[in-house]
């Protein structure tokens, strides 16, 4: 070996030594001057505290204890103006010398005695309403932020907060509004050598929790658990203030790596739950369980997107699914959802569905393969593009065996009970030997048509669903910021009225959709059958229920005898049968507000050939309700009647009608004397027809006014006398075609 010239050994001890000095001599600076230091940080801390989020922040002592520990007692935070926020007695928190040459602080050990978080919310003023509001930046250029970058922050931010070792006594976290309280108080928690425990005391004594697992912050490993002693986990508060009952026996979670790289943060993790119990209005009337449900969640955070990668996995006993999930927010928001199950045993997914949740398809046996795959597209700034492909595809499917309900009961006569708010009505027998019921060859084509146009034009050719209105009303409904299209069939319809109750959640929506689906692929019911079925069961008025009751109630004939008028406005009630009689007015006529609805249907069952084209609005001015109906119908303006034929199920009103004419007291009868409430209510609608009258009159002499102005100043420069002559014409001939058009919305 050859050895090291001595030279060298001089030259690097020359420029070592120095440097040693220096370092040390600068270290028992900073070491003699270190408590001056950490009182300047903690007063910088104070003023940016008081000064950004005006919180008073006061602590009674602070000093090293040890190289780089540092020891506080009474930390106390009070929000100005508001209750008390936190107070801890003793803290006790030591950081990694290596990390800070680089500027980065992790911590090593903790140890906190008797902390207590407070949080108000006492009529409407919070104590915590600082964490709401936006800091004021002047400096700010609005550049939009790397949502990567953020996201491998924050991921870091948050785990080099997380003590290698920790020993927490008696810690209290503590929420109080108007109406409700919550405390949970940390008796003992316990970081050491990567293990963790917990045992937190919940509403004194109500439950007691603990949080065990493994973690390994610095390693970007953890894999923790949550669960109760001898009880499931839960929340009363979020009962009160969602209406949300949940709980639980274990939840767990573990994250397994964070690489950012390529300009994307990746957050690989699981997260596993052990019967979960779900319970809301808006998802069911019951219980719902999953005894076994997880996902292997990859979340792919990039500069613009957040999105859970497509090899990412979703558990659900025997079920299993690969989500894709991706939000986009600019240049423009975009939302992406993709899910694929592969070929999977039948028997498996139906065996998965949660108990509770599916209550007409419980005990069902099937055999065969099923492939559901979901595609959806959506550019905000393009609702109307957007892309929805769900299909669910089969291989040998076949019922063996029906479950709690026989899916093929409706292929012969049976009872049918129909629900109002939850409550059943009178049972009706949906057969022949109801003399109400009509077969589908005795009822009106006119009708059937005309129903079939408004609803369903692909009935017959659908497999139950109509994934175009679908996706025109997830459209509708995005533009218009609210649920106000529906996409259901007359196979989805029929089935929600034979099967299921009428609420309206979740669970019993997709319990339709999967009924209609079989139903429709295994042929368990022809469609004439379903048609059938569907005209003598679905509502038409208030208690009225069947074609058969519907015709004889409106217009005091048999179905094989409706118009096509009655026809189409009976499909016009079919969405809202509540409000059917509002569609008349007193003397029997349909209100104009009708006339464009009846013009749209009768165009398109004449594009089919279903009726001959015409310019009386397709039957409009023949429709009269019948006469015993009339004097029951209050006489309402237009804008009133046109809300109350859109009630419905969710939006009961009381019905605006007047009670059976009065009849004539005696000394009436023998003089003669009119019944005055008659001579009222005659002299109103004289009153609002006469005002309508002078309206239109008005308006038509404005418009003559203003022909007359025109044709007065004519330009004559250039022209001839019969160009003159030919002007004239055509703007009184402009004249005449608005007078009628007036007139004609005027409806007189």
């Amino acid at each position: 070996m050859k050895r090291l010239n001595p030279k060298y050994i001089r030259i690097a001890a020359f420029i070592l030594i120095p440097l040693l000095l220096i370092f040390l001599i600068g270290g028992y600076i900073t070491y003699s001057k270190r408590e001056s230091l950490l009182q300047k940080a903690i007063d910088k801390a104070k003023a940016k505290a008081k000064r950004d989020y005006n919180l008073d922040v006061k602590i009674g002592s602070a000093h090293f204890s040890g190289a780089s520990t540092v020891s506080f007692t009474d930390i106390t935070i009070v929000p100005e103006q508001r209750d008390s926020l936190l107070h801890i007695k003793n803290l006790v928190v030591s950081v990694k010398l290596l990390p800070l040459t680089v500027g980065e602080i992790k911590l090593a050990d903790v140890i906190l005695q008797d902390g207590f978080i407070n949080l108000t919310s006492v009529k409407g003023v919070k104590n915590f309403d600082f964490l709401f509001k936006k800091k004021k930046d002047t400096t700010a250029t609005h550049d939009k932020v790397d949502l990567a970058e953020l996201a491998d922050h924050l991921v870091n931010e948050v785990l080099y907060k997380i003590p290698d070792n920790l020993r927490l006594n008696n810690f209290t976290l503590s929420f109080r509004d108007d109406s409700s309280r919550l405390k949970l108080q940390t008796k003992t928690a316990l970081i050491k050598d990567g293990n963790l425990t917990s045992t937190i005391d919940v509403d004194n004594g109500a439950s007691v929790w603990h949080v065990d697992g493994k973690m390994h912050p610095s390693d970007k490993d953890i894999d923790v658990k949550l669960y109760a002693d001898g009880k499931k986990v839960e929340l009363p508060i979020i009962e009160k203030k969602l209406r949300l009952k949940l709980n639980f026996d274990t939840i767990s979670t573990r994250l397994s790596k964070v690489e950012h790289s390529g300009g994307v943060t990746k957050i690989y993790g699981s997260w596993a739950v052990h019967n979960l119990l779900i319970n809301h209005p808006a998802i069911s009337s019951g219980d719902i369980v999953f005894p076994d449900a997880s996902i292997d969640a990859n979340l792919f955070v990039g500069n613009n997107y957040v999105s859970i990668d497509s090899s990412s996995l979703i558990h659900v006993r025997k079920l299993t699914a690969r989500p894709y999930i991706k939000y986009t927010l600019n240049p423009v928001k975009i939302y992406e959802l993709k899910i694929n199950t592969g070929w999977l045993n039948a028997a498996d997914i139906f065996d998965s569905f949660p108990s509770g949740m599916f209550d007409a398809l419980d005990g069902i046996q099937v055999a065969g393969k099923l492939n559901y795959a979901l595609n959806f597209y959506m550019n905000t700034t393009k609702p109307d593009d957007l892309v929805f492909d769900s299909r669910l595809s089969k291989d040998n499917f076949r019922i063996i065996k029906y479950g709690k309900t026989d899916l093929a009961k409706l292929n012969s006569p049976f009872v049918y009970t129909p629900y109002e708010k939850g409550k059943p009505m009178a049972p009706h027998l949906i057969g022949p030997e109801n003399s109400e019921f009509t077969p589908l060859e005795q009822i009106s084509p006119n009708l059937r048509n005309a129903v079939m146009t408004a609803e369903d034009p692909s009935f017959y050719t659908n497999h139950g669903f109509v994934e175009e209105a679908i996706r025109k009303s997830i459209a509708t409904d995005f533009k218009d910021k609210k649920f106000k299209r529906g996409g259901s069939g007359i196979s989805m319809q029929l089935v929600k009225n034979a099967y299921l109750s009428r609420e309206k959640t979740l669970a019993r929506k997709i319990e339709e959709i999967l009924i209609v689906w079989i139903i429709e692929n295994n042929r368990i019911m022809t469609k004439n059958r379903m048609l059938e079925v569907y005209f003598n069961i679905i509502e038409w008025g208030r208690n009225i229920y069947g074609i058969g009751e519907a015709s004889h109630y409106y217009f005091g004939k048999s179905p094989a005898e409706l118009t096509l008028g009655e026809s189409i406005y009976l499909a016009s009630i079919v969405p809202y049968p509540k409000g059917g009689l509002y569609a008349f007015q007193p003397d029997g006529t349909l209100r104009p507000g009708l006339h464009g609805y009846f013009n749209l249907i009768g165009k398109l069952m004449a594009n089919k050939g279903y009726t001959p084209r015409d310019t009386s609005a397709y039957g409009f001015y023949t429709v009269r309700l019948r006469e015993g109906l009339r004097r029951t119908i209050a006489p309402v303006d237009t804008a009133t009647a046109d809300s109350l034929m859109k009630q419905n199920d969710d939006n009961e009103v009381m019905p605006v009608l007047e009670d059976p004419v009065k009849k004539p007291s005696f000394f009436q009868r023998l003089f003669g004397k009119k019944d005055t409430t008659a001579k009222k209510e005659e002299e109103k609608e004289k009153l609002k027809e006469k005002t309508a009258k002078e309206k239109l009159k008005e308006q038509i002499e404005a418009l003559k006014l203003e022909y007359k102005n025109k044709i007065d100043n004519i330009d004559t420069a250039g022209k001839t006398r019969k160009d003159i002559r030919q002007e004239k014409r055509a703007l009184k001939k402009e004249q005449s075609d608005k007078e009628d058009e007036l007139k004609q919305k005027a409806n007189l």
